[in-house]
């Protein structure tokens, strides 16, 4: 496969490895040293198939021949999370070598269509024993994927060097590639928010309105409206333009800005910004800001700020000093000078659960003294709800809200503010990807209980009513549509496998007979039956279709010394295994007999499992 020169090959930045390779091969989720690009995730555009795996390591077969993949040593990052990975020794890979080349070699079976099928079964372990037990070849796969074994688009260069010096190279390129993306990104953001003043719904003297036609309907306005938009330009690795601008107008009066700013990263340590802008309303306006890391834990950021108007020059600084005080803590120093003058103090307490903030200012108009605590909910949909209480020289204000996610991409969120003299209102926020649209909703200039109970009552019902009819079904649609679209995509793709899976259970029925004759002898651990796919026991449920597949075989196949060992890993990279359901859940349940009593156990996909185990025994009682 390889020539034995020394050859390392170099890749080019454009070309990703393929990380469904991992994933079918049934290791841990493990994905490249560097995320791959859009579209490349997904195990529908590879041509990779599991035709056998041993140790820590997994035989994959593509259009060129079949490959092996071994778990690197160190932590690998995941989208969602870190795993651990234990690197497969020579030793172990021999032996798993030598047992699959007696389940595959050809001579065990006299059969004419099962000794063509392990004939080639035999030859894809043997190329693949060769690429793992050459720390070269298998340092490049482990690094590069399939395309550093195939060559294709790879400059080749001479070398011989370690398999830390070929990531390092590869990590190397893989920054340029980045670098190359980051200078294409815009990353816009924006803001749309809409006031609305319904204080006629709850604050009204219908004696005024008696004769005036179309009184009886409360009137709702729209009286001020906020739209704001930036974008990012990076110039350089280390230069990025940002242009924005905002429109404002309330009450029939209106103005805008634009400003454009320059941001230079300067070290790892700081960047600067300079920063003009015009408006109808302010005029001329230069700032200059400074980041600077001090400390590991402690930072500062300076703003200083010429604002020209028709009354003159108005300049402002503003400076924060932050530190971290423990893992989760943050403390928080501010002076602001110039028009709103204020010295701000504040102790923000992120955790998994939990954000805290107390904060303290004292300026010129306002003072005040604040408390605001969220509570994180664990759950798919991320619920949070949350609480403030802030007290000053212009009065009191409770506020209290939720917000969850509603889809991939949106947060909905609600919170209602009850303030003396502010009155009530009702804040309607919904963040789309990086666009938030926030709708304020003035309800009463007093304090009304019938205003409070419909502010806090009243989106409640709402939102389940809109989650339970148009949300959750659109969701469920949207779900099965994705669904339906990688079935078709991976018709072809997954009746091969099946029919690689059938070819190996054929294979495996002589070695299978051996294996339950000696666990026999020994009263030790038989598969009587196990099934793997998707099992529907709620009754909510009960009108989706079971879709499993039989493998007690291939079970059997794996037990060794009265044992059988499963990694955390997908179940449907095993020999003589499919996936019967893809892209949805799939459970593997195993009824088994070990010293002559019945066990049971039902384990998730990607969940290890380890049997005979007392826990899973069947009660004969019950």
């Amino acid at each position: 496969m390889l020539s034995s020169a020394g050859l390392a090959f170099r890749c080019r930045a454009d070309l990703p490895r393929d990380p469904p390779l991992y994933r079918a091969a049934g290791l841990p989720r493990c994905p490249p040293p560097a995320p791959p690009e859009p579209g490349n995730s997904d195990s529908r555009n590879s041509d990779w198939m599991v035709s056998a795996r041993f140790g820590n390591c997994s035989l994959v077969k593509g259009k060129r021949g079949l490959v092996a993949t071994s778990a690197p040593t160190g932590p690998v990052n995941d989208r969602s999370e870190r795993l651990p990975f234990r690197q497969a020794s020579q030793e172990e890979l021999k032996a798993a070598y030598r047992r699959l080349c007696m389940l595959y070699h050809p001579d065990k079976h006299r059969d004419p269509e099962l000794k063509s099928q392990a004939e080639r079964l035999f030859n894809l372990v043997h190329q693949a024993y060769e690429v793992l037990s050459d720390p070269q070849t298998r340092a490049i796969y482990d690094i590069y994927g399939r395309r550093g074994l195939e060559m294709e688009g790879w400059e080749v260069v001479e070398r011989k060097r370690t398999a830390a010096e070929i990531r390092e190279e590869f990590e190397r390129l893989q920054r340029e590639r980045e670098e190359r993306r980051l200078q294409q990104r815009t990353n816009p953001k924006g803001t749309i928010s809409v006031g609305i003043d319904a204080t006629d719904l709850f604050d009204r003297y219908d004696e005024e309105y008696e004769d005036v036609p179309g009184s009886s309907f409360p009137q709702i306005e729209i009286n001020k409206m906020h739209i704001s938009q930036s974008i990012e330009a990076p110039l350089t690795s280390t230069d990025t333009a940002i242009l924005s601008g905002n429109l404002s107008t309330q009450n029939g009066n209106g103005g805008g800005s634009i400003n454009l700013a320059l941001r230079r990263v300067t070290s790892a340590k700081g960047w600067g910004e300079l920063e003009f802008g015009a408006g109808d309303l302010h005029g001329p306006l230069f700032g200059l800001k400074i980041f600077r890391n001090l400390t590991p834990r402690c930072f500062i950021t300076t703003n200083c700020a010429l604002q020209f108007s028709s009354r003159g020059v108005r300049p402002g600084l503003t400076t924060v000093l932050a530190r971290n005080l423990d893992k989760n803590t943050m403390g928080y120093l501010q002076w602001r000078w110039g028009i709103q003058s204020a010295m701000n103090t504040s102790i923000v307490r992120d955790t998994k659960t939990s954000h805290l903030t107390l904060a303290m200012q004292l300026g010129i108009p306002h003072s005040f003294m604040m408390v605001s605590y969220q509570h994180k909910f664990q759950d798919e949909d991320q619920t949070r709800v949350k609480g403030s209480l802030k007290v000053g020289f212009f009065g009191t204000i409770v506020e209290y809200g939720a917000e969850r996610k509603i889809s991939r991409h949106s947060v909905l969120g609600a919170t209602v503010s009850v303030g003396v003299p502010q009155g009530v209102s009702l804040k309607i926020k919904l963040n789309r990807a990086s666009q938030t649209y926030f709708f304020p909703v003035h309800l009463t200039d007093q304090l009304l209980p019938s205003a409070v109970f419909y502010a806090t009552v009243g989106p409640l019902v709402i939102y389940f009513a809109m989650h339970r009819l148009v949300i959750k079904p659109y969701l469920r649609a949207q779900k099965e549509r994705e669904l339906e679209k990688q079935r078709e995509s991976t018709a072809s793709d997954i009746l091969q496998k099946k029919q690689e899976a059938e070819a190996a259970v054929r294979l495996m029925q002589e070695s299978v007979r051996r294996i339950i004759e000696a666990e026999e002898a020994r009263m030790g651990l038989i598969v009587v039956n196990a099934w793997y796919g998707k099992f529907v026991n709620d009754n909510s449920r009960k009108n989706e279709k079971v879709k499993v597949i039989d493998v007690t075989v291939p079970l059997q196949c794996l037990v060794k010394d009265s044992k059988l060992i499963l990694t955390e890993a997908s179940k449907a990279g095993l020999p003589g295994f499919y996936d019967p359901c893809v892209g949805e859940e799939k459970s593997l349940k195993v009824l088994y007999q070990f010293r002559g009593v019945l066990h049971q156990v039902m384990s998730a996909d990607n969940e290890a499992l380890r049997i005979p185990k007392q826990s899973h025994r069947i009660d004969a009682d019950g």
